[in-house]
């Protein structure tokens, strides 16, 4: 192994060691020390991490610019996907980290969650680089198995253990599924490696043992990431504390996207598992964005957003757009930590935005915003392709950072579904007051939003990340009249308000779906507290009986 392989094998290690060491002095933290000093210990551990997840990504870089292969190194996969994803992930661990110490002063069991904090890390780092099915297996599993311990940080709270009790029944479900992916694919290949289960899949097709590989693991990742009809827990969990919906939100769900990626050979030998990804992921998209409208609560309208957004991208990896979803996930990380750690700052913004009157949209902006919005797509990837040769490369043949070959390049349909999803920042205000150069300079400013997203996803091609799309036309064509129809729905809504006034009551309770998931939940698999708060007991809360006798 040369010195940068070995070099580039180290610092990829290096993240998960030290956020174990973390956890494990978390765990082992005794109950008199203060908690300043096991926050110190989690700083000094999680900038190291910090910096040997960026050092990856450089030599990564230096890698590919020399056209060195990967490293091998047994049963570990050193792709520059898991190094970018990597040091996201410790980036976010890190700062939420360190809001932690802040927001949870004068908490008890500061370093139990610390312990819990930079366990989620470790095994999320594991996760990134496993090669064999078995590390998959067990270090997602213990990623959730770490976060129940912070989702129930307040275990007086009887909704948040339900929350966590029916995500501990979807965590089992998923791993009985990779389980059944796992035998598949070691009966298809005689083997418990990925990358040998993905190099069959990719020369020789899927036969019966990796069709169900790919089934069964796109449903893991399905009842996994609070897909419908399975979303009600990231919906109610709520009552832990904020950093740790940052956490859950900004990273751990994400983590389905990368697996799809991952895996993504052995999807495209699968039409039915992309299938299966299109729908459910249409689905949840369709539902999500209807029912976030209804919410008042700034937190709940987060977690239905994040549902939408992971249907979207379950949507993408199923439509074998890999590289839009890498970007998707690296993106969706970063604006819902903001969003979740500057919560207080969301909720001032939002009550001033509804103190103001809503004006009416204009009729004639919800007809053309549509067209005008492909108009602008379409420009900015006509500029793009007709950008000089001379732009293509940076640095060497292996390393592409500038405007490679083809960017710009992606099918039409994505092209029309990208428009309708940005049509409504082109939409116009009706209301009395707006003169022309008012309604002109609105237009103009969600025209110069759209061609700017346009472009931060065509440069976000550029990124070395080693991935290739491969479309499906036939997928795509049912995925955008499922964005059609969700446009049609919201433009409904400002067209005739009060359109769907009968239905309100429905969609605010997410069409009632997970009242049956939680009944069923709990029959299946019952909780020893769950008993007495569904028999309405008092036992069930004994924190709200004693401050309602103390008040």
């Amino acid at each position: 192994m040369s010195s940068l392989s070995l070099g580039l094998a180290l610092s990829a290690l290096t993240p998960a060691a030290l956020m174990t060491l973390v956890a494990v002095r978390g765990r082992l933290l005794p109950a008199d020390e203060p908690p300043a000093a096991a926050w110190s210990f989690f700083r000094r551990g999680a900038g190291l991490a910090l910096a040997a997840a960026l050092l990856t990504v450089l030599l990564q870089l230096l890698r590919q610019w020399r056209g060195a292969p990967l490293p091998v190194v047994e049963d570990l996969l050193l792709s520059p996907l898991s190094a970018w994803v990597a040091l996201l992930v410790q980036f976010l661990g890190t700062v939420i980290g360190v809001f932690s110490s802040r927001y949870l002063q004068g908490e008890p069991g500061q370093g139990r969650y610390m312990g819990r904090l930079a366990g989620v890390l470790a095994g999320v780092h594991v996760l990134l680089l496993a090669d064999h099915w078995l590390i998959l297996i067990l270090a997602w599993a213990w990623v959730g198995h770490a976060l129940h311990g912070l989702l129930c940080f307040y275990p007086d709270r009887p909704f948040a253990q339900l929350a966590a009790h029916k995500k501990r029944v979807s965590d089992r479900l998923a791993d009985l599924l990779l389980l059944a992916a796992a035998a598949g694919a070691w009966q298809a290949t005689g083997s418990g490696n990925l990358s040998a289960a993905l190099d069959q899949a990719a020369r020789q097709g899927a036969g019966p043992g990796l069709t169900l590989a790919a089934v069964a693991l796109a449903a893991a990742v399905i009842v996994r990431t609070a897909h419908v009809p399975l979303q009600g827990w990231l919906l109610q969990v709520m009552e832990a504390p904020t950093p740790v919906s940052a956490l859950l939100h900004a990273g751990v769900v994400n983590l389905g996207g990368f697996v799809l990626i991952r895996f993504a050979p052995l999807l495209e030998a699968v039409p039915a598992a992309r299938a299966l990804l299109v729908a459910f992921g249409l689905a949840s998209a369709l539902l999500a964005a209807f029912a976030m409208l209804t919410r008042i609560s700034i937190k709940v309208r987060l977690a239905w957003s994040t549902v939408a957004q992971m249907g979207f991208m379950v949507l993408e990896c199923g439509l074998g757009l890999y590289q839009m979803a890498a970007l998707h996930l690296l993106g969706h990380s970063l604006y819902k930590a903001h969003h979740f750690l500057a919560a207080s700052e969301v909720v001032a913004h939002t009550r001033q935005h509804m103190l103001s009157a809503a004006a009416p949209v204009r009729r004639a902006s919800l007809l053309l915003a549509p067209l005008l919005s492909l108009a602008v797509v379409a420009a900015v990837q006509a500029a793009l392709q007709a950008a000089p040769a001379g732009w293509a490369a940076v640095g060497g043949p292996g390393l592409q950072l500038a405007l490679p070959q083809g960017l710009g390049h992606w099918p039409l349909w994505w092209s029309a579904l990208l428009a309708l999803a940005w049509a409504p920042l082109l939409w116009l205000s009706g209301g009395a007051g707006r003169s022309a150069g008012d309604q002109a300079r609105a237009l103009l400013s969600g025209g110069a939003m759209v061609a700017g997203l346009a472009a931060l996803v065509a440069l976000g091609h550029a990124l070395p990340m080693g991935l290739e799309d491969r479309p499906d036309p036939l997928l795509g064509a049912v995925a955008l009249a499922g964005m059609a129809a969700l446009y049609l729905g919201l433009a409904s809504l400002q067209w005739q308000r009060g359109v769907w006034t009968a239905a309100r009551r429905w969609t605010y309770a997410g069409y009632y779906v997970d009242d049956l998931v939680t009944r069923l939940a709990c029959r299946l698999w019952p909780a020893r507290w769950a008993a007495p708060a569904w028999a309405g007991t008092a036992a069930a809360w004994p924190a709200h009986r004693s401050s309602a006798a103390a008040s």
